[in-house]
């Protein structure tokens, strides 16, 4: 997958310095995620390798499901076609992502709980972490029953693991080594 990254980040960097240049980062965000969306569905990727579909066909189909694009998005979704690079879309996607992130001052974190968490606590700990990081965070939480209690935390490549199921795993570990 790394290749695919690869070739995407010429086209990612490109969009970006489209995108701040004419200070729509969120709105070219909203774009390539809902293009993104549509470029990886099973359809559109059968009809973009099918050489029975014309670049002109795909593309028609393409922009006929993404909805309301701009012509600087419309144009990139040709060049994309012309070069079988549109399944590349969701990789173009996360690195504007990242390269936005970075620009904003902001980290995503995986926030993994095993109990759903109440706006209180949830804001206590985003709070935390943009202590920690020195960064905004821009939060996703999901709820995984098995860490039994506790939280586990990632922010880029750093794991911050609170759980229960951690630290019974940290200690299992540690009995096997005596």
């Amino acid at each position: 997958m790394a290749e695919a990254v690869t070739v995407a980040r010429p086209y990612a960097e490109a969009v970006f310095g489209l995108a701040d240049a004419e200070n729509a980062l969120g709105r070219w965000s909203q774009m390539l995620a809902a293009m993104a969306a549509v470029a990886a569905t099973p359809e559109m990727m059968r009809a973009a390798g099918d050489p029975k579909f014309s670049a002109e066909q795909v593309y028609g189909l393409f922009t006929g499901a993404s909805g309301d694009i701009t012509t600087e998005a419309q144009n990139l979704v040709r060049v994309l076609i012309e070069n079988g690079r549109l399944g590349l879309l969701p990789e173009i996607r996360d690195i504007f992502e990242a390269l936005k992130n970075e620009r904003e001052g902001v980290v995503d974190a995986m926030i993994t709980t095993a109990f759903p968490l109440e706006a209180g606590p949830l804001a206590e700990l985003v709070s935390e972490l943009e202590r920690r990081f020195r960064r905004r965070v821009n939060p996703q939480v999901e709820v995984d029953t098995a860490l039994i209690g506790g939280v586990r935390m990632q922010v880029g490549d750093e794991v911050i693991d609170g759980s229960v199921r951690g630290k019974l795993a940290g200690m299992a570990s540690a009995l096997m080594m005596k």
